[in-house]
């Protein structure tokens, strides 16, 4: 297998610009293909999921090519893919599995979509029953209610009112909406149960607005595309920062803080952010962090109390709205001086791995006491952080994560290293310059 080895840091320090966000990118790139006209997109980030958008569109009939690094031209197909046959592979992309799902089922045209296996593991069956409700015609080649999915051409019903479950994926909804404005007619989507990670629906709907759809919602329950909706491009258009990568580093800036480190600061994000994750902030100011923020940065060292403690204090949270960056709480944790609860953190089970399960287990391998319920963590501290091996399970945000446990002293091993490709090819090469061995 291959690994990278770690060794101890002995501070951390400097400053990052951020790669593009996976969620706006994604997001985007369907908009621009379903848009109106063209659009100039900036900052895309480069990374594997990506890559399968752009692949799956360019089968799909539509045109697109990059002007200059990190800039795309999409031409805008309005609403009508010219391709009507595909067979599209998504790896284990879920920002590009679930919205052209949603999509191309109202599209009238045969379509296979298919992934890795981990991608045959996540459920889809509450978002195919809710575009069944429109009379989309969608089968299931293998286990029903995961990937693959065969979509056929369904008998639209414009203007019905759906309703969707939220309490397992915030892609469900979101795909929904992006998908309704191709129907030409009012429509209302009631979202049942407790809708998880809402700031994604936020970044959906600003994504949405910004393409010319205004979708007015009341509290998190109960959505309404207009009757006049029509994606329009607005012919230039910028990617943020990735707030979920930020959190690496800004935590990195803490922890070394510690023991007289930092502070690190990322560009690219900052008090303007449309991103629910910039809300990590919040925690690890109540952890003890020392943050500094701009429009378009964050900076981070530990703050007076916690540097005389040279532990960041312990923390008991719900963490449902940054799920994401909720898994770099963990590591957080093995630094703070006491026992701390990641509460409400059950979409963790339906990512990229069961990453509950995973978390459990790695945090173990470094000395941590943890105690795994069904939708929350229970970690104590070593005493003292233990080297170890640590398994990615192919998800990035292991990979990612567990690279902060070499800040405590000790040697790690990353099995796996690849797999940050899917969102952060580059990343262990930045946070190498921003280490002191």
């Amino acid at each position: 297998m291959d690994y990278l080895d770690l060794a101890p840091v002995r501070r951390a320090s400097g400053t990052v610009k951020l790669p593009g966000s996976k969620s706006i990118s994604n997001r985007i790139l369907l908009l621009a293909a379903l848009a109106e006209g063209e659009t100039r997109i900036h900052d895309v980030l480069d990374s594997d999921d990506t890559r399968y958008m752009l692949d799956a569109l360019r089968k799909l009939g539509i045109e697109w090519a990059k002007e200059e690094a990190q800039v795309l031209r999409v031409r805008g197909a309005r609403g009508v893919f010219p391709n009507k046959r595909a067979e599209l592979f998504l790896g284990n992309a879920g920002t590009a599995f679930r919205p052209l799902t949603a999509v191309l089922a109202l599209c009238g045209g045969e379509y296979r979509l298919d992934g890795v296996a981990r991608m045959h593991e996540r459920p889809i069956g509450d978002l195919v029953a809710a575009l069944g409700t429109l009379g989309a015609d969608i089968e299931y080649p293998g286990t029903a209610g995961y990937p693959p999915l065969a979509i056929h051409p369904g008998k639209i019903r414009a203007g019905a009112e759906v309703k969707i479950r939220g309490d397992v994926s915030s892609q469900f909804l979101t795909a929904l909406l992006m998908s309704l404005p191709l129907l030409g007619a009012r429509t209302q989507v009631k979202v049942e149960g407790e809708l998880v990670s809402k700031p994604y629906v936020d970044i959906t709907l600003n994504m949405m607005r910004r393409f010319g759809v205004d979708v007015a919602r009341d509290e998190w329950s109960t959505f309404m595309v207009p009757e006049s909706a029509r994606y329009q491009s607005p012919a230039e258009i910028y990617v943020e920062g990735d707030a979920s990568t930020a959190s690496y580093f800004l935590a990195a800036g803490a922890i070394s803080g510690l023991t007289g480190g930092g502070p690190v600061r990322v560009e690219g994000v900052g008090q303007a952010s449309i991103q629910g994750d910039v809300r990590f902030v919040d925690t690890l100011r109540d952890m003890g962090a020392a943050i500094e923020l701009g429009a378009n940065w964050i900076s981070a060292t530990a703050g007076p109390v916690a540097m005389r403690a040279r532990k960041l204090r312990a923390i008991d949270a719900d963490f449902n709205h940054i799920p994401d960056a909720a898994m770099t709480v963990a590591m957080l944790a093995l630094f703070a001086d006491g026992v701390s609860t990641l509460r409400n953190i059950g979409s963790w089970r339906v990512k990229e791995t069961d990453r509950i399960a995973a978390m459990a287990t790695e945090l173990r391998k470094v000395g941590a006491e943890v105690e795994e319920a069904a939708d929350s963590l229970k970690i104590t501290p070593p005493s003292t952080l233990l080297p170890a091996t640590i398994d990615t399970y192919d998800d990035h945000r292991m990979a990612m994560c567990f690279s902060l446990v070499a800040l405590g002293g000790v040697k790690v091993r990353i099995n796996d290293p690849g797999c940050v490709a899917k969102t952060f090819p580059d990343y262990f090469s930045v946070l190498a310059g921003i280490s002191e061995r």
